[in-house]
């Protein structure tokens, strides 16, 4: 009884850690939300090279002002159906955290919504699915005017741990 208190006291403490601002986004008809602190710029589209021998979600690299970072499809990272891209569809460059340091990372999206403030009071737990299904990858659930919003752990969908995992 005692470790389960313990337990919902420290999922209130990290709850409360969450709250903030959040650039929302959308893929398919899920909202998703990053933290603000994370985004680096939201960018169009642009020439993407690809980059043979890389899973299927990684679409290659762009040269960003003479920065060349790797950009993949978050769409296909989610095992979603691929979307023709559209004047929406954009780059959200964000930094996350490698183990040689922060990296820049693009990840392209269905389009943007808007930045969010996110009080505590709006923001729960990742739900537990059972099983050998993981939530790693998501910080919480936003509710915002009777919607979710999935906060995502952008270190762990997209940073090296998250690359790695795909690796072939």
């Amino acid at each position: 009884m005692a470790h389960l208190e313990n337990a919902q006291a420290g999922t209130k403490q990290n709850v409360k850690d969450l709250a903030g601002k959040y650039l929302t986004f959308d893929l398919g008809r899920e909202e998703y939300g990053i933290g603000i602190l994370k985004v680096r710029e939201i960018i169009g589209l642009m020439e993407i090279t690809a980059v043979p021998h890389t899973p299927r979600y990684i679409k290659g690299v762009i040269n960003l002002r003479g920065s060349v970072i790797p950009v993949l499809d978050l769409r296909l990272k989610f095992n979603m159906d691929s979307q023709e891209y559209n004047e929406r569809t954009c780059i959200i460059v964000v930094e996350v955290q490698g183990e040689s340091g922060v990296l820049l990372v693009g990840m392209i999206v269905d389009s943007v919504s808007e930045v969010l403030n996110i009080v505590e009071s709006e923001i729960e737990p990742p739900p537990s699915f059972g099983g050998d299904l993981e939530t790693g990858n998501f910080l919480g659930m936003a509710k915002i005017k009777g919607r979710v919003k999935i906060l995502l752990d952008v270190d762990e969908v997209i940073g090296e741990a998250g690359l790695r995992s795909a690796a072939i």
